[in-house]
């Protein structure tokens, strides 16, 4: 018979003996368990603060295989058991049956997620299509984020907990599509300035723009679509980052001061005067997209304000050109020059302008190559001549016209486009203004012919268009004359007019193209130098339709009153015709409509 000892006495039991096991239970510091009642053979203290406890070997086992078993079955899969996503219970499986569990969800929801999302912008309501802005459940990314999901290992046990969809959209369609519903309600925003009338600083003030956040926009459009309701995109102000304030500061400190005396740069080679009326004109103001405004001294304005100034101290240099000479190009070199450091000119400067005294800055003079050098040239492959186009113009070279056609040859006779440069006749010549050697002479100006400075220039605008066209170059810019005039081709011709009115084209071959202009007592000619890439340019023209006549019309008579014959308009297509190696490789449609010109008459009705 076995003894097993319970306090202090022998007992005497006709049971088995057993083997016993030691089991640790929580320590000092945990609170009891429930129930809080001594256990059995408990001594000074409570029971479950007494280190060790001999269960049964066979009541150890069950206990810790019921620990395990639950313990495995919590920790199955690699998604927390109780995860949700939409409803749909994720937890305890692998990524690849949750993700698979996932996509029947979203097939049965289809329906409700492909149907149009009401959005309310402003004042305006419209729907908009979840496809066409990308909106849609990034199943992967949304497994992913459920498997990352914390959860306690009790909580696996009984708990559960629910993860939000990963949801992707568009920005940049989403932000198209709502400012598209936003229409007028919108604002720009008003950038600040600080400009010069004569010496005379004037405020531009900002405003705030009134527009959409796309990161807020996308945020609340992801949410609302998959609630199924409208959405409200907020429409925020955005306020530019100078202040009105901080506008009025610059003039008081800056603006003013800077034009209240001349400024004196002087150099290894002498000094010049800078004058307020050059500083108005080179002292900018410019404000970022964000509306920060930030003053700088443009040296290149300066130069152009001075003028033959600064010859005094600098040395312009000169890009070297072509000239054609019996029939050929020939090669004018170029020359180096010496030059202020406009980078730090405009540094001194800016530093000095706010000063009332010591308005001196010293110029540092570098070296200044020019930016078509000899060798440069030599590469951009200018050798034959691709194209050339003549027009003849009425009253012989001393008419106001034909002085202004050929004044506009002058300026742009020499002129060298690189390979992927775009021409532009405006930008080339600046304003045609009376300093700039141009006179008036008759212009269309609201349907009739009128006294202008620079009339005549469209006549060599259309040939200058029309070489570039023959030379098969890209056509950027140009608009024909509201009325047919028979010395030009029909459609294939361009007005100008500054600044709103320009010709432009582009340089699309990989040779330079060299711009030469010659003219006689009644003509002028256009001809395009570079190296020949088309077998031929053509032009091919459809009938002409829509026919109208003109009307009579009957003016004040006076000197702004310029009589005209009138035209018919009409209606017509014209196209380019680009061969090479013997086969189209373009064909190129221009159309134009032209109104009826009406017959003018000086005088009143008879």
């Amino acid at each position: 018979m076995a003894v097993t000892l319970y306090g202090d006495k022998p007992v005497s039991d006709d049971r088995p003996t057993v083997q016993v096991t030691a089991v640790s239970w929580p320590s000092e510091d945990e609170p009891p368990p429930a129930g809080g009642a001594a256990g059995p053979g408990a001594g000074p203290g409570p029971w479950w603060r007494r280190g060790r406890v001999l269960l049964a070997g066979g009541v150890t086992a069950a206990v810790l295989a019921g620990v395990v078993g639950a313990g495995a079955w919590a920790y199955a899969g690699d998604v927390p058991r109780g995860t949700n996503v939409l409803g749909t219970e994720l937890g305890g499986r692998s990524r690849s049956d949750a993700a698979r569990e996932l996509r029947a969800e979203l097939e049965k929801r289809a329906a409700t997620l492909d149907a149009p999302l009401t959005v309310v912008v402003g004042e305006n309501r419209a729907e908009i299509k979840p496809a066409d802005v990308g909106l849609a459940v990034d199943v992967d990314a949304t497994v992913a984020a459920a498997t990352d999901a914390q959860a306690h290992p009790v909580d696996r046990l009984f708990g559960s907990r629910s993860v939000d969809p990963v949801v992707t959209v568009d920005a940049a369609k989403l932000d198209a599509a709502l400012r598209q519903i936003l229409g007028e309600q919108g604002r720009d925003m008003t950038l600040p300035a600080i400009i010069f009338t004569g010496t005379t600083p004037k405020p531009v003030y900002p405003k705030p723009s009134l527009t959409l956040d796309p990161e807020q926009s996308a945020r609340v459009v992801r949410a609302g679509w998959l609630a199924g309701q409208p959405v409200t995109v907020p429409v925020v102000e955005k306020n530019p980052v100078t202040t009105r304030e901080e506008v009025d500061r610059m003039i008081a400190e800056l603006a003013k001061p800077a034009v209240a005396a001349p400024v004196t740069i002087t150099s290894s080679k002498g000094s010049v005067s800078v004058p307020p009326t050059a500083i108005a004109r080179a002292l900018r103001f410019s404000a970022d997209d964000e509306g920060k405004l930030t003053p700088k001294v443009d040296v290149k304005r300066l130069r152009s304000a001075l003028g033959s100034k600064l010859a005094a101290i600098e040395s312009t240099p000169k890009d070297a050109g072509l000239t054609i000479s019996g029939g050929k190009p020939k090669v004018v070199p170029g020359r180096a020059g010496q030059q202020l450091d406009s980078a730090a000119l405009s540094r001194d400067l800016l530093a000095v302008l706010p000063k009332p005294d010591g308005r001196t800055v010293t110029g540092q003079l570098t070296d200044a190559e020019p930016e078509l050098t000899e060798a440069k040239l030599a590469e951009l492959g200018i050798k034959e001549r691709v194209s050339t186009f003549s027009t003849k113009f009425p009253g012989g070279l001393s008419s106001p016209r034909s002085q202004n056609i050929i004044q506009a040859a002058k300026d742009v006779d020499g002129t060298i486009v690189k390979p992927g440069e775009t021409f532009s006749l405006n930008g080339h010549t600046g304003e045609r203004g009376y300093a700039q050697g141009y006179k008036d002479a008759p212009v269309i100006l609201g349907g009739k012919l009128v006294p202008g400075v620079g009339g005549g220039v469209s006549q060599f605008t259309t040939t200058l268009f029309n070489a570039s066209y023959y030379a098969g170059l890209q056509d950027v810019e140009h608009k024909p004359h509201s009325f047919y005039f028979s010395r030009y081709p029909a459609v294939i011709e361009s007005t100008i007019f500054w600044p709103d009115l320009d010709f432009k084209f582009r340089n699309n071959t990989p040779y330079g193209v060299l711009i030469d202009t010659t003219y006689t007592s009644n003509t002028i000619t256009v001809s395009m130098w570079s190296t020949k890439i088309y077998d031929s340019v053509k032009t091919e023209y459809g009938p002409r339709r829509n026919i109208t006549s003109p009307k009579t019309v009957h003016l004040e008579p006076g000197p702004s009153c310029i009589a005209a014959a009138g035209s018919t308009g009409f209606t017509q297509d014209a196209f380019r015709v680009i061969k090479k190696d013997g086969k189209v490789v373009k064909r190129e449609k221009f159309s134009w409509t032209y109104d009826p010109e009406p017959n003018f008459v000086c005088g009143p009705k008879p």
